[in-house]
């Protein structure tokens, strides 16, 4: 009895571990996408709301209760109590600090950073030429992660299930 629950936990950590691989790969093109559209959302407050850097990136990031609505709104707030801090310095800081909650790739990471290098520096309609520029870098980012999704979504699940079953048999 002892030794089928024994095998019965393991097949379960076994499939909860693919479960959470599989998860994993899903949200990683769901964060792109919302970056994307809080890049737009951006660009909205930047081009028609004449709004200050630090009140449009809070703005942005409170349109969305995601993790990366969290990256706008807590550069927002550091931003508009820097002391003088570079927008550029700030932003790369949120952004390291943060991505260990996001399920984003380095791909992802180096498109926000060369974002947050150009921000703030140039005039209003240089910022909305790199807020596009960032935005398609991540859409064809989004469209790689959503090919990555549908090709190692259902092997994650059942190498999860199948690892376990190996586990099982090779002990029992």
């Amino acid at each position: 009895m002892i030794k089928l629950l024994g095998a019965g936990m393991i097949l379960l950590a076994g499939t909860l571990l693919g479960m959470y691989q599989a998860s994993q790969l899903a949200k990683r093109p769901r964060q792109i996408g919302d970056v994307i559209r809080l890049l737009q959302r951006l660009e909205t407050e930047i081009v028609y709301g004449f709004t200050p850097l630090p009140a449009a990136l809070r703005t942005t990031g409170q349109s969305s209760s995601t993790e990366a609505g969290a990256l706008f709104v807590r550069t927002g707030e550091q931003l508009a109590s820097s002391g003088g801090r570079p927008v550029q310095l700030i932003w790369q800081e949120t952004v390291t600090s943060l991505w260990k909650d996001l399920s984003m790739k380095q791909g992802e990471k180096e498109v926000l950073l060369q974002f947050g290098a150009t921000l703030g520096l140039t005039d209003r309609d240089d910022q909305v030429k790199h807020v596009r520029l960032a935005i398609n870098q991540l859409q064809s980012e989004e469209e790689g992660a959503r090919d990555e999704q549908r090709r190692y979504e259902r092997m994650w699940k059942s190498l999860g299930l199948l690892v376990g079953a190996l586990i099982v048999v090779l002990m029992y």
